[in-house]
């Protein structure tokens, strides 16, 4: 048995065991061309950062669960590893930076997402949460100090970082120097940026229902006070420096609303600003509000911030205006907001060059499955494309004045770190040599949704067979802010999803990949559907469309259809399994959400149903343990206990409910991890256990 099943608490429930399990015949399965191991054994790069001053480029990579940091000098495409852990400890590192001479690079280890550090290999050791520093030149890493969210002094000498609730400064190159507590605050402390002088920093004080921005200085003249930029009811985020040091710019969002909250249709909000402070006064004038109605609220770009000050004091930022993400500029003294990027398609992610000039954007104006990076220009809006095809970027990151690295990646090959070298693309690690050559190549579907609604997809076909017809698998992602590409994804989740995607292709299951309403990259309207999650679970509709779709296809044995998926795709799963038992014969669950009201609570621990009754009602109908009664279909529930995203009860609630009514259950659970499973050896067993149990129900 293998230490990642070994690991994990595998429970078998026989009680009204189907008849599928004792007539499956394995002798006529396609043979394993590789394995999940092989597939998911080339490195995996989790971050990619770039210098302001040399060209250097650093990435963190995941192999097989051991996390190391790479330099690479893009003139001459060596990369080298400066750290290396040798073994899967699910210990993340992250939040890579350089120091302005590009002679250390500072970088935390370990997660304390959603509550305190995460022990995800059980280990008898405490967890680990501390900032370390790296010389580029020996590579002998040393800690800095316990701690988290750190900003690097402009001298590069020292930095500043958050521990026990207070922001703590401590030099880099003197081991023996001791941490110095600069000061505290009330509420979480997060967003630490020094100003360009080095004699201040603005932080965010996040204290649930508002967030303060707030900027300290060391004046040893007079008793140390906090100055709070316009405080108010809102939620301000984002502080940004004016090159000089003169202004600091900062996004400010109203106060959440008193509707139930989450995973449900919002098109519009109370309308977002921008705000340019004094630095020395405090004094803030608003610069840019955005229009009433749709688009209103604010969304997000994939970016470490929200908002940037680029050259000429532009200030640039994402506003959803024309039912489209796309970045806009406006200037820090105010005025009218221009476009930079305009049509129907979406920025997804975007990063500012160092020399303040333009913006490295990912978007998929071309392409809808496919984002591609441009360089687009903050003065006047022009773009230049720097990729095309086939291939999807991610990632962009500053190199240099004006330069760019980010993550790559196509149909066949998984994410890789790249830069734009002379114009082309220079890509930096090797695939494993036993890495899977006889990949397919997934093709765009559209579906017809039960309602009517056109929906996305991508289907896997499995390659070189004779047989007439195949099984079939609905995969859907989880979110359900997310989407899944022709190709490998950025997201180290859904690339491990889509590599077994193309396993269960290549085992002859035909895998149609489902980019449901409420994901991202087809506009507001789309992402925002009605009736979506805690309202009704309209995307349900999508998910018997493609099951649907699969039947009427004459490559596929319309009564051998599965499905699987994690977090809302488990959510999705269980619906499937719940009310479409005819057309779905099994499925695969892993962590999903299955009473909306706990799920709602997660995020949300103050939230009561009792203080929403009829929304509350709404929320229960719309949740899969709703529907338990006609569930028929097999399952495999998987889930870690330590889940941060959803409630482990989750799943221990509907467990006993399927098996009080002989549903054929079984389940794989972890102890200790986390929701995106961060030791690698879980990821194994979990996808191991996927493929089999799918197989076993639907191959013949």
């Amino acid at each position: 048995m293998k230490p990642s099943v070994r690991r994990a608490i595998i429970i078998f429930t026989a009680i009204g065991l189907s008849t599928l399990v004792t007539q499956t015949n394995y002798a006529e399965r396609a043979p394993e061309r590789f394995s999940i191991e092989a597939i998911l054994a080339a490195p995996f790069p989790q971050e990619i950062v770039g210098s302001a001053t040399s060209p250097h480029v650093a990435y963190v990579t995941n192999e097989q669960g051991r996390r190391s940091i790479w330099v690479v000098d893009h003139a001459d495409a060596k990369p080298r590893a400066i750290t290396r852990h040798e073994h899967d400890d699910g210990i993340q590192i992250s939040a890579l930076a350089f120091t302005p001479a590009a002679d250390w690079i500072v970088y935390q280890r370990g997660d304390a997402s959603g509550g305190g550090p995460i022990n995800a290999a059980s280990s008898t050791q405490d967890p680990e949460l501390a900032i370390y520093a790296v010389p580029i030149a020996d590579g002998a890493a040393r800690k800095i100090d316990d701690g988290a969210g750190f900003a690097i002094h402009p001298d590069g000498a020292a930095i500043a970082y958050v521990k026990q609730g207070a922001v703590w400064r401590r030099d880099l190159g003197d081991d023996a120097a001791e941490p110095q507590r600069l000061f505290a605050a009330r509420g979480g402390i997060t967003n630490l940026a020094w100003s360009p002088q080095g004699d201040a920093l603005t932080f965010v004080s996040q204290r649930g229902s508002h967030s303060f921005v707030g900027v300290w200085r060391a004046n040893p003249d007079t008793i140390e006070r906090i100055q709070w930029l316009a405080p108010s009811t809102n939620r301000d985020l984002f502080p940004q420096w004016s090159p000089t040091g003169e202004h600091i710019a900062f996004l400010r969002l109203p106060p959440p609303t008193n509707q139930p909250p989450v995973f449900r249709s919002f098109l519009e909000d109370l309308p977002f600003s921008i705000h340019v402070a004094n630095a020395t006064t405090g004094i803030a004038q608003q610069v840019f509000v955005a229009d009433r109605g749709r688009g209103s609220a604010f969304r997000p770009v994939i970016a470490p911030s929200q908002l940037f000050w680029g050259a000429n004091d532009e200030l640039v930022f994402p506003w959803e205006k024309t039912g489209w993400l796309h970045l806009y500029a406006v200037s820090a003294d105010g005025g009218p907001a221009r476009p930079l990027t305009d049509g129907e398609f979406v920025v997804r992610s975007t990063a500012i060059a160092h020399n303040g000039e333009s913006m490295f954007v990912v978007m998929n104006e071309h392409d809808r499955e496919r984002p591609r990076l441009s360089r687009v220009s903050i003065t006047d809006g022009s773009a230049q494309s720097l990729t095309s095809g086939k291939t999807l970027a991610f990632a962009p990151t500053a190199s240099g004045a004006n330069g760019v690295a980010f993550l790559i990646s196509d149909a066949t090959r998984p994410v890789r770190p790249a830069t734009l070298v002379d114009g082309s693309v220079r890509t930096f690690t090797d695939l494993p040599s036993d890495f899977p050559e006889d990949l397919v190549e997934p093709i765009a579907v559209d579906i017809t949704a039960t309602d009517g609604q056109s929906v996305r997809g991508q289907l896997f076909v499995p390659p070189g067979t004779n047989q007439a017809k195949h099984p079939a698998v609905v995969y859907v992602h989880g979110g359900p802010w997310r989407q899944m590409f022709l190709g490998w994804h950025n997201n180290a989740y859904y690339s491990n999803a889509y590599a077994l995607n193309q396993y269960l292709a290549s085992r002859g299951i035909v895998v149609l990949s489902l980019n449901y309403r409420s994901g991202i990259g087809y506009g507001l309207s789309f992402r925002e559907a009605a009736e979506i999650g805690q309202e009704g679970n309209a995307e349900f509709r999508d998910v018997l469309g493609a099951a649907l779709y699969l039947k009427s296809r004459d490559d596929v044995h319309a009564d051998r259809i599965g499905i699987w998926g994690g977090s809302y795709g488990g959510y999705l799963t269980a619906h499937a399994l719940a009310q479409a038992s005819d057309l779905f014969r099994v499925g695969v669950d892993i962590h999903g959400v299955h009473d909306w009201n706990e799920g709602i609570r997660m995020f949300f621990p103050n939230y009561d149903r009792y203080d929403f009754p009829a929304a509350a009602a709404l929320a229960f109908r719309s949740s899969p343990l709703n529907h338990v009664d006609t569930w028929q279909s097999p399952v495999l529930l998987i889930h870690a206990d330590d889940d941060r995203n959803v409630f482990f009860t989750e799943t221990v609630k509907l467990s006993r409910a399927l098996r009080e009514r002989g549903v054929h259950v079984e389940e794989l659970v972890f102890p200790d991890d986390v929701h995106g499973f961060l030791m690698h050896e879980n990821w194994i067993a979990a996808l191991e256990a996927t493929a089999e149990f799918l197989m076993r129900e639907l191959v013949q």
